[in-house]
């Protein structure tokens, strides 16, 4: 019996019933808590989502490669496939509107993971239509010293109107 009134007021005092409190303030008094709540879920969440990204991929070994266009005349990107010491690490199918997102200066982060320090190779092989339709697919390779920090590469994809062919860089991001 003591438990069930236990139970009982501490329900009152949760909702402010008996405490004076009508019902529409004891509705804003709940939705305010019930807000706070959320907000204090969501931070969790991205402090849980931050944690977990140090974990698994600790700045001492992680590597992370970035893809961005400026392309339009010479190739139309399709599919990428990357490979990490001659290990494929990622394959991914672009869809119109990540190609267009693209095209307009987005970035993608292609892939992060997990390299051991010292010398490494990143080959990526770029597929898609090519200068007059014509299906295209061109490797890129690029040799890089892992150290204790984390590295940052990006792939980009420009058009060379010279050679009226599309030109895929390598380089490091300091």
């Amino acid at each position: 019996m003591k438990k069930f009134i236990v139970s009982i007021s501490f329900f009152l005092l949760m909702f402010g019933v008996g405490y004076g409190y009508s019902a529409d303030d004891q509705a804003k008094t709940l939705d305010d808590k019930v807000q706070g709540l959320k907000k204090e879920v969501m931070e969790l969440n991205r402090d849980l989502f931050i944690l977990e990204e140090e974990l698994l991929f600790p700045t001492s070994t992680q590597v992370a490669v970035f893809l961005s266009t400026d392309v339009g005349n010479f190739f139309r990107l399709d599919s990428v496939e990357l490979k990490m010491d001659d290990k494929v690490v990622q394959n991914y199918l672009y869809t119109q509107q990540e190609v267009e997102a693209l095209s307009r200066g987005g970035v993608q982060k292609l892939w992060v993971g997990n390299v051991k320090k010292g010398k490494r190779e990143l080959v990526a092989i770029f597929r898609g239509p090519g200068p007059n339709g014509r299906e295209y697919k061109r490797g890129t390779s690029f040799v890089f010293e892992k150290g204790s920090g984390t590295k940052y590469i990006e792939l980009k994809i420009t058009d060379k109107s010279q050679k009226l062919q599309p030109e895929f860089v390598v380089r490091e991001w300091e």
